[in-house]
């Protein structure tokens, strides 16, 4: 990588970072302080908690495309305006309503997709998987700093003080846009970035791409219907809200060890589906468990290891699933309706997890969801054992359709290259390609 390329990876994946951060850090904690709010009800809590998630759903693909017609950087402005706009008002707020709108103009600066488009703008082909691996560390990595940082901060600060804290966050990482990260020459209309409207009925058409986004859909929903119950059932427990950090960082620590190995076997030896259904398991199970050991604080810390543990390996795994399922040049679309998932799974999270709190108690929440993980565990039996091919991109000169379709036969004659879409009006080919076999050096007798 160039030294431009390095500083504009790792300062794009810091600003995703301080984004996520924010929104994770409340998670632990917003169950506990919401009842102060006026009018507050575990049911309005647990909208609260997921209705970020709603707006992110909405605004995501339209903020992408957004970007293409007048810029990243000026999207971004938007976003993390918002944001940190959302952020203020939740600081501010005096009654869940007010709580509710705050969280809801959080997700409303949805710019992930933005993020990723910018990504690709400055940086080389060779260097995009590092560059998207950047991210989802950083991504990782927040949302374990953050469910341990954010009770032991809401014990100095309180609710209020996380959410001005995030919306200061989110200014920072604007001056970082405008001051560390270059403006793009030109922007890459990449297929393996963001999604395209028009390719997005044929990702729905797909039944093991559906799997993969009713998967992410599940685990979010469960995810966040989980925290409407879990530090309510620690408090219960007799761990006070100022010590629940002492739990998440051990758990947090030790689950992800122990799911390193899990991600080399699934990629190393090819047992991808496999470990998915081991996951899968661990969720269901942490949910029983959860439901019956609400009175004991280490029965509790158990479970809640064990949920971190499968929700450690599927975070990771999914994602690279979505890749090797989506057809050449469909990565981005693919990506965008799984993201699209995913948030919409945090609401209805939300949702359900405060409805089932107030009509059947904590224990209700994890016997509410638990449907959710037992679909999906069978979806993972029925799925079909994913090719191990990777998404790689060449920018091609083609002149005309005729010549496009010659391009797509040479390229597939290549060794390792199971797939091939010419987009003449890109000037680009995207291929999905077995790494073991492929060698980027061959593509350049068929550019010459």
């Amino acid at each position: 990588m160039t030294p431009i390329e390095k500083r504009t990876i790792s300062t794009l994946a810091l600003i995703y970072a301080l984004r996520m951060f924010g929104l994770f850090m409340v998670l632990p904690v917003l169950a506990i302080y919401g009842t102060d709010y006026k009018e507050a009800t575990a049911m309005l809590v647990g909208v609260a908690i997921g209705a970020y998630g709603l707006t992110q759903a909405i605004f995501q693909l339209p903020f992408g495309i957004w970007s293409d017609r007048i810029g990243r950087k000026p999207v971004l402005l938007t976003g993390l305006l918002l944001f940190s706009l959302g952020s203020a008002i939740a600081a501010l707020a005096d009654s869940i309503w007010v709580l509710i709108l705050g969280r809801a103009l959080q997700g409303a600066g949805a710019v992930a997709s933005t993020l990723m488009a910018l990504m690709t703008d400055l940086t080389r082909e060779e260097n995009r998987t590092k560059a998207m691996a950047s991210i989802g560390a950083s991504i990782g990595l927040s949302f374990t700093v953050a469910m341990v940082v954010g009770p032991l901060l809401a014990g100095w600060f309180g609710l209020s003080g996380l959410f001005m804290l995030t919306a200061f966050l989110s200014l920072g990482a604007i001056v970082l846009l405008f001051t560390a990260v270059p403006t793009p020459v030109r922007q890459v209309q990449s297929r393996d970035a963001r999604a395209f409207w028009h390719q997005l009925a044929d990702v729905f058409k797909d039944a093991q791409l559906l799997r993969l986004a009713f998967g992410i859909f599940a685990l979010h929903a469960v995810l966040v219907a989980s925290f409407v119950a879990v530090p309510v059932g620690l408090l219960n427990a007799g761990l006070a809200q100022a010590e629940h950090w002492k739990v998440y960082l051990p758990v947090m620590v030790v689950a992800f060890i122990v799911m390193v190995p899990f991600i080399i076997v699934a990629e190393k030896r090819q047992k991808m589906k496999e470990v998915l259904l081991i996951a899968v398991g661990l969720i269901c199970i942490s949910l029983v468990a959860f439901a019956n050991s609400l009175h004991s604080l280490t029965s509790l810390v158990v479970a809640l290891w064990v949920f971190f543990l499968g929700f450690n390996v599927l975070e990771a795994s999914l994602p690279s699933l979505v890749s090797k399922f989506a057809p050449a040049g469909y990565k981005g679309s693919a990506m965008g309706v799984y993201s699209t998932s995913q948030f919409l799974g945090a609401f209805l999270g939300g949702i359900l997890g405060g409805y089932m709190s107030d009509a059947f108690g904590l224990a209700g929440v994890f016997w509410g969801v638990l449907p959710l993980t037992l679909i999906w565990l069978v979806l993972v039996f029925t799925m079909s054992k994913p090719k191990h091919l990777t998404s790689y991109m060449v920018n091609l000169a083609v002149d005309d359709r005729e010549h496009a379709q010659l391009m797509v036969s040479q390229l597939l004659e290549v060794p390792g290259v199971a797939e091939a879409v010419v987009m003449l009006e890109e000037q680009a080919a995207y291929l999905k390609v077995d790494p073991k076999q492929f060698d980027p050096a061959q593509l350049k007798l068929i550019n010459t």
